[in-house]
């Protein structure tokens, strides 16, 4: 990337973040259901893509039917993925992310006030399970999905391990889980870089997977199967 695209590009990205995320917390105080809070964010998201010139193609979009609600499990590879899922996931969902994301300016302060949740397994056990169990319940009483990606943070490597905090809640919930792969978005902002580089980037949906007569105590095995199914998306698009 030239110095004179970024010197273009980053300002602008600020400025979208800064004016979209104001009206995000402003709206958050008299949006109670948060459907409107959820289109600012959307359209943030699509106006970050814009500025890098990034361009998504998404498969399996038809698996996420309207109405229904899921739990939605994938990998991690850049802080581009946030916008990519945002933009292009169809249904309304809520985000459960690392606690060290609320802390990030205006991004932080959207996420407290429109009703996402956070986790911090490594220091707060216990508060995150508590997370976990009220993001349940948000699905249940609310109709709402929950996103996350369960490695955690972005991965080094192909994959990280996964958590278990999606199949806890798909099975607290009662509602299916949905893996997804994304590829290309680490090449488009790599970790450590401010740096975004215009460029394709593809995310797929794979089947739901049913949780039904599924307890908690089977979460070590369905979250086995959850990785296997995201590594093969993944491994699917690395392959085209």
């Amino acid at each position: 990337m030239s110095l004179s695209a970024l010197a273009i590009k980053a300002p602008l990205i600020v400025l979208a973040t800064v004016v979209m995320g104001t009206i995000s917390v402003a709206a958050s105080f008299f949006d109670r259901e948060g459907r409107f809070t959820d289109r600012v964010a959307r359209r943030w998201a699509r106006m970050l893509l814009a500025i890098g010139r990034v361009r998504v193609r998404v498969r399996g979009a038809e698996h996420l039917q309207p109405g229904c609600r899921y739990v939605l499990a994938g990998n991690h590879l850049s802080l581009m993925d946030t916008p990519v899922v945002l933009a292009n996931v169809p249904i309304r969902f809520l985000f459960l992310v690392n606690e060290k994301y609320v802390r990030i300016p205006f991004l932080g302060t959207h996420l407290r006030r429109t009703g996402h949740f956070s986790v911090n397994m490594e220091e707060d056990v216990r508060a995150s399970l508590r997370s976990m169990t009220e993001a349940a319940a948000a699905v249940r009483q609310r109709g709402v999905s929950i996103l996350l990606f369960p490695e955690g943070t972005r991965a080094t490597g192909p994959m990280g391990e996964f958590k278990e905090g999606a199949v806890y809640i798909a099975i607290k919930a009662g509602v299916p889980l949905v893996p997804f792969a994304i590829c290309g978005t680490r090449e488009v902002l790599p970790v450590g870089s401010i740096q975004v580089r215009g460029g394709d980037v593809d995310l797929v949906f794979g089947e739901p997977m049913s949780t039904d007569g599924h307890a908690l105590k089977d979460r070590s095995k369905l979250n086995r199967m959850l990785y296997d199914r995201v590594a093969a998306l993944r491994a699917e698009l690395e392959s085209r």
